[in-house]
């Protein structure tokens, strides 16, 4: 097999283990707020929003040092213990404690910034400036199929549930835990890539790219844990103030907050929905379907339009917020404006139109479409404007985005739905402008580039 047909199974290998880890941890999240509500214990005073406010806030922090992490143990060993803990926490449900949920999330959060952080030094390790959005796009379709098969299973195991048993809680957690375990062995099926003659590949030959006086002394058997930590701490400061980190700060910070939204908060709001019948419940599983779906579809269509440069990255985010700005329309007329704290016995208010179940799930589809064309163009203007120092970018990258969503987690405990709504708007509004002055000045880059090549 030849270099770059190395590169895309790598590729193609890492978006299946994130499949198979999300199918789990996705789904968890997805019911997990509905599932607390139905706990029989009177010795669990647990949250849902509240534990993932916890994991965000906490993955946040970690960025920080996670570049450092994945330099001494490397990306592959970074992303098995990673999953592991991620394993760990969807275990917690089989017999849960408020505090064994709460030390899982603390945990989680560190190993979500770990494994982010070796996985975008994965993939841009084995990308070049003409492949990094096909790849983005393939990452991001292999690994939202998880939203698919983990939710068809939540259908398929909840149809026609009106409540949910310890027995029904604990079948599907532990089939999740087992799900996620096999993802996190197929990370071992990475390999390095062949090391090429360019000088960009030289660059990147390490598995966290540095610059070269700073790689050598990473390299260096002299150097210590502490001094590692230090540089990538001061690294990652430095390239989060940069001119192109800021611009897209708005952007990353958007995606944080839709992430809450549609992975949380809108899958609790149909549950929610008593005027949706007795099905509500399973109807979690196939919102998540439908998100599945746009997901999918988004990855794979925008990531293999990257491949042409002419239009740039402009179009798909606008798009993106377009589709947006629809569901969060259909959302507001279509489900009630207490779903997001009703009790499990759910919500009797009223829309303002009379509910739909497809409009509800036509919603869950454009949530996921719109998610795929941010989060593609983000994985692939960052993996092309800082190529050379991937691990930090994507760190500050997942720094921003997990700050904000760990902010989303914690007012959905207090906010009504409609609130959580014009939050998103307009952030969003924000994020598409400052993402269209980002890509401009990459344009720029590459243009520059490709002038010095002639």
């Amino acid at each position: 097999m030849g270099p770059e047909g190395k590169k895309l199974l790598n590729i193609v290998v890492l978006g299946f283990g994130f499949m198979f880890m999300f199918t789990a941890f996705q789904t968890c999240g997805n019911i997990e707020q509905t599932v607390i509500k139905s706990f029989n214990s009177t010795e669990f005073h647990g949250s849902g929003y509240t534990s993932m406010a916890i994991i965000y806030g906490v993955f946040s922090a970690s960025n920080l040092i996670a570049p450092s992490v994945v330099t001494v143990i490397g990306p592959q060993v970074s992303m098995f213990v990673s999953g592991l803990l991620y394993s760990g926490y969807i275990a917690v449900f089989i017999n849960p404690f408020t505090w064994s949920f709460y030390t899982a999330s603390v945990l989680v959060g560190i190993a979500a910034a770990v494994l982010w952080t070796a996985q975008g030094n994965v993939l841009t390790i084995n990308s070049t400036d003409s492949t990094i959005g096909r790849n983005s796009g393939i990452f991001w379709s292999l690994m939202q199929f998880s939203l698919f098969f983990g939710n068809l299973y939540i259908y398929c195991a909840w149809h026609g549930h009106v409540h949910i048993t310890d027995k029904d809680r604990r079948t599907v957690f532990i089939s999740l835990t087992v799900i996620s375990l096999v993802g996190c062995f197929l990370f071992f099926l990475i390999r390095k890539p062949d090391p090429e003659s360019s000088s960009r590949s030289e660059v990147t030959e390490s598995l966290l790219q540095t610059d070269s006086n700073e790689a050598s002394l990473l390299s260096s058997s002299h150097s210590s844990l502490c001094s590692q930590a230090l540089d990538a701490f001061i690294k990652a400061c430095k390239m989060f103030v940069t001119k192109e980190m800021l611009l897209l700060s708005t952007s990353i910070g958007y995606t944080g907050l839709e992430l809450t939204f549609y992975s949380g908060v809108y899958g609790t709001c149909i549950g929610a929905m008593t005027s949706f019948g007795t099905d509500a419940k399973s109807l979690i599983g196939i919102s998540g379907i439908c998100i599945g779906i746009g997901e999918i579809l988004g990855g794979g269509v925008f990531g293999m339009l990257n491949k042409n440069h002419r239009f740039g990255r402009n179009p798909v985010v606008l798009l993106g917020l377009i589709t947006h700005f629809i569901a969060f329309f259909l959302i507001f007329l279509n489900i009630a404006s207490d779903a997001p704290i009703a009790p499990e016995q759910g919500t009797d208010l009223e829309a303002f139109i009379t509910p739909s179940v497809g409009v509800a799930l036509l919603c869950s589809f454009l949530l996921g479409l719109g998610d795929s064309c941010f989060n593609t163009q983000l994985l692939s203007i960052i993996g092309f404007v800082f190529h050379d120092n991937s691990a930090p970018a994507f760190a500050v990258f997942k720094f921003i985005q997990s700050i904000m969503a760990a902010l989303a987690f914690f007012y959905s405990n207090y906010l009504l739905l409609h609130w959580q709504l014009l939050i998103l708007i307009i952030v969003g509004f924000l994020g598409t402008i400052s993402f269209f002055a980002a890509e401009w000045k990459a344009e720029s880059i590459r243009r520059d580039s490709d002038y010095g090549s002639i």
